[in-house]
């Protein structure tokens, strides 16, 4: 791994003074990155054994509250990897002090995900893996010899597309009817991309059709993702989008981008924001 720049006195990303390390490699290449020359995996210099006691060293005084990882972007698994061996030792030393990393992937759907794009999956998997997100996605519907695709927008479906929707549930049983909801959503942005694939796809029975995701979600899930996980306080996801630039928000670029609790997001199984 190599890394762009070790800022030893930072304010700007994360509470208190912190102590932050750049990383090289970003494949997200977001429209107007503060810091596009990261883009190049071997850009700036090797992060070695020395670079991590530099690390250690500039954490030690009382007055730093922690250390911040970002780039680049530092779920890039070849950088997870050298990564671990720094935020293990950074816990140990340190206890007191928060660790924060910042990350294009989204912490649910690509960085806890083990689905790489082009995962075959059949119909009814297809329906939950089938996220709202932006950017332009495909389905390729297969069976047999026939192909057809499909490109299409992420997003809620409208409810001229999805069909007549109850209004939003209310009361106790509000979270599973809301989930319930959220699935006919996807249920029907898939039956009407599938519609869109052409009539004799559509003729054949649905236990024979597959579906093949692709972008925009892409797994950055490897073998040390988990541990490198166990290790984070807060991790603040998302891509940086121009058009969601707020310079108002705390921490973060755009709206879009979220500050999660790591630890409380994984002991309750589902995303929990920063209080």
């Amino acid at each position: 791994m190599y890394y762009g720049e070790i800022k030893k006195v930072d304010i700007a990303n994360g509470p208190g003074v912190r102590v932050s390390l750049f990383v090289s490699g970003c494949t997200h290449h977001c429209v107007d990155c503060f810091n596009a020359e990261t883009w190049n995996p071997r850009f700036g210099q090797e992060f070695t054994e020395k670079t991590k006691e530099e690390i250690l060293e500039a954490l030690a005084p009382e007055h730093i509250a922690g250390l911040t990882v970002l780039g680049g972007e530092p779920f890039e698994p070849d950088n997870q990897r050298v990564l671990l061996p720094l935020l293990r030792e950074v816990r140990e030393r340190f206890p007191e002090k928060s660790i924060w990393v910042y990350s294009g992937y989204l912490f649910d759907k690509e960085i806890q995900s083990t689905l790489p794009a082009g995962t075959v999956l059949p119909p009814d998997k297809a329906v939950e893996a089938l996220l709202p997100g932006e950017g332009v996605n495909v389905l390729i519907v297969e069976s047999g010899r026939e192909r057809a695709e499909v490109w299409y927008r992420c997003g809620t479906p409208s409810p001229r597309a999805a069909g007549a929707q109850k209004p939003e549930a209310q009361g106790e049983d509000a979270p599973a009817e809301a989930a319930e909801q959220a699935r006919a959503r996807r249920r029907a942005m898939l039956h009407r991309a599938i519609d869109q694939a052409g009539d004799d796809l559509m003729s054949l029975s649905p236990e024979k059709v597959v579906i093949r995701l692709g972008a925009p979600y892409r797994s950055a899930h490897c073998e040390v993702t988990e541990d490198l996980l166990s290790l984070i306080d807060v991790l603040v996801d998302g891509k940086f989008i121009f058009m969601e630039k707020d310079l108002s928000l705390q921490f973060r670029g755009s709206r879009n981008q979220r500050l999660i609790d790591v630890p409380a997001s994984l002991a309750a199984g589902k995303v929990l924001l920063r209080q």
